[in-house]
């Protein structure tokens, strides 16, 4: 039994073990509470923050401001709240998101290129066209719209150098991932499961271990990408996609087109 097989083996195991709270903080929180649906800044006094080169945002609630278009890149947003915030056509290039709150944020065409989004709260976010180039995002992201954005060399992989809330990965369940560019993006045991990625382009990506069951690859591009046990119980491929997805699990089990 070589070491290889033993580090594979201890990750499934891990995967399996892993508290599913790591990544579940809805659980138990009331999104209608002031610090979740409201605002303590008008969008004035973030322009004013802006330019006075205050980028420290971490730990605000910006719940529903319209911050379209800004540039922040490089802002702090750690642990701020931004739900329903309007961050579209905003620039968030190296801006820190990490542990900060996303859901239903509308980020349509935004550019977070290298950006960090460490166990960040996007459930269903809307972020089509966006660019998260170079991005590392270990966050959840289930039911995002994702459609035609960029995540060229972005790292959306399990951290397993952190495991005291569990296992983080980017969690994309359900995401709509349509004509979404992934070319080099690490992805290994990412969580895929459902996801709307007709059309997307993964070529020379690693999805190593990653949960893709029931997810729609139609019209998807694997060349080059690592797919060794990549999970495709009940994915829809197309026949031609065989060659590049060999060494993935349950090939068997998909469902061609």
């Amino acid at each position: 039994m070589n070491r290889h097989f033993l580090a594979r083996a201890a990750l499934a195991a891990l995967l399996i073990a892993t508290p599913l709270h790591a990544q579940d903080m809805l659980r138990g929180v009331d999104l209608s509470q002031p610090a979740y649906s409201q605002s303590e800044m008008t969008r004035a006094e973030v322009e004013a923050a802006l330019d006075a080169r205050n980028m420290d945002f971490s730990g605000k609630s910006l719940n529903g401001l319209d911050l379209s278009r800004l540039d922040l890149s490089g802002a702090n947003f750690r642990a701020a709240r931004l739900n329903k915030v309007r961050l579209s056509g905003a620039k968030l290039d190296g801006a820190v998101l990490d542990q900060a709150w996303l859901i239903e944020a509308d980020l349509t065409g935004a550019s977070l290129k290298g950006a960090q989004a460490f166990a960040a709260q996007m459930q269903r976010m809307n972020a089509d066209g966006a660019d998260f180039s170079g991005a590392r995002l270990a966050g959840d992201l289930t039911g995002a719209s994702l459609r035609g954005a960029r995540f060229d060399h972005a790292d959306l992989s399990a951290d397993m150098k952190n495991q005291s809330m569990g296992l983080m990965r980017a969690v994309l369940r359900s995401a709509h991932l349509e004509n979404a560019l992934l070319r080099k993006a690490n992805l290994m045991s990412a969580d895929l499961r459902f996801a709307h990625a007709a059309g997307a382009d993964f070529s020379d990506a690693n999805l190593a271990n990653a949960d893709a069951s029931g997810a729609d690859f139609t019209g998807a591009i694997f060349a080059g990408a690592n797919t060794k046990d990549l999970d495709l119980d009940s994915a829809q491929i197309d026949a031609a996609m065989e060659g590049p997805l060999q060494k993935a699990q349950h090939l068997d089990r998909a469902r061609r087109q």
